[in-house]
């Protein structure tokens, strides 16, 4: 894989991609100021998707699942710089500062073209050069910057970073509609409806009389066939976005819920 990192601090890191492009799921336990410097990237979320590229700065919010697709553009690598805003931090930095109300952001929030931020990426470049370890007050101090930064330009992000809230209770059919194509732990998923993973279960057999596991697949596949007989498109470039791991695994669980293989399915579903 050509793709490297490089870091200030666990906090700060530059990454560096090569190769034709990379996918991941995540669910980031914290707030990432991410700068785009070259290629391209796809970010899915339940109901939203985005594309940025070169200039382009986001805040991706925490608790929030997303499929991450990276790809080199334009002959340049796929190239950026993650700032994380850990609770702890966002919590020592707001201890003092009184705010008025506090709200769950679920949304990717874009900026761009704004001399701060310019200004900002443009001093923290030249850090992953150093090969001594950087003192952790120096890195704390950039981190700081970037959250007086962000409070700068945009008067809203208080409310957003001052909320400290676990995830609460959430309806399960209407959070599992919404998020079944992410392939993420079962602890994980649970945590993000607000339950221990027995009371997810148990909560999740009363609604749909099924396990997680059978439910998971049996929507999963429903999708890829949807996807391969009304919008022509290949197994290849279906089974990661609908929830699996691998073709192999993907082409199996189709072939046995629909008695043929996916790539067989042009032939069963041709158009006058």
């Amino acid at each position: 894989m050509e793709q490297f990192q490089k870091f200030i601090t666990t906090e700060i890191k530059l990454s560096n991609l090569n190769e034709k492009y990379f996918k991941t799921e995540v669910t980031l336990q914290e707030h990432v100021l991410v700068f785009f410097i070259s290629g391209e990237t796809k970010l899915i979320q339940a109901d939203h998707s985005f594309i940025f590229g070169a200039g382009d700065v986001v805040l991706l919010p925490r608790n929030q699942l997303t499929t991450v697709m990276n790809y080199p553009k334009d002959g340049l690598p796929h190239k950026a710089v993650a700032v994380h805003l850990s609770t702890d931090r966002l919590i020592d930095f707001y201890k003092n500062i009184k705010v008025a109300s506090i709200t769950k952001q679920d949304k990717v929030l874009h900026y761009k073209n704004h001399l701060l931020l310019d200004s900002y990426i443009a001093s923290l470049l030249p850090y992953f050069e150093i090969k001594d370890t950087i003192p952790e007050s120096i890195a704390s101090l950039k981190i700081n910057e970037a959250i007086s930064i962000l409070r700068t330009i945009d008067t809203s992000i208080d409310a957003v970073l001052s909320n400290f809230d676990e995830p609460y209770k959430v309806p399960l059919i209407e959070f599992m509609e919404k998020n079944f194509m992410f392939n993420m732990p079962l602890e994980k998923v649970s945590y993000l409806t607000g339950r221990s993973l027995s009371t997810f279960k148990r909560d999740f057999k009363k609604t749909f009389n099924t396990t997680p596991q059978k439910w998971l697949t049996q929507k999963r596949l429903e999708l890829a066939h949807y996807y391969l007989a009304e919008k022509s498109k290949k197994p290849v470039d279906v089974y990661f976005e609908v929830g699996f791991e691998n073709l192999s695994h993907f082409s199996f669980a189709f072939k046995k819920q629909y008695g043929y293989a996916p790539t067989a399915i042009a032939l069963n579903f041709k158009r006058p």
